[in-house]
């Protein structure tokens, strides 16, 4: 497993949290960054997926 997977994983899991604290605090600018950082996770998680298909063919 591709250490970008695990970091991806990582910060999936921080977004989530920041956009749940911004949505209950009526913090918009936290709300909004914590869904960037949802979906840069996802991203990295891709690119390490990526890797991993390429090392293991």
């Amino acid at each position: 497993m591709d250490k970008d997977r695990v970091i991806g994983a990582a910060k999936v899991v921080k977004g989530k949290v920041k956009a749940a604290v911004g949505k209950a605090t009526g913090d918009k600018k936290l709300e909004t960054d914590g869904e960037a950082d949802k979906i840069e996770g996802k991203v990295q998680n891709a690119v390490g997926g990526v890797k991993d298909t390429i090392r293991d063919a």
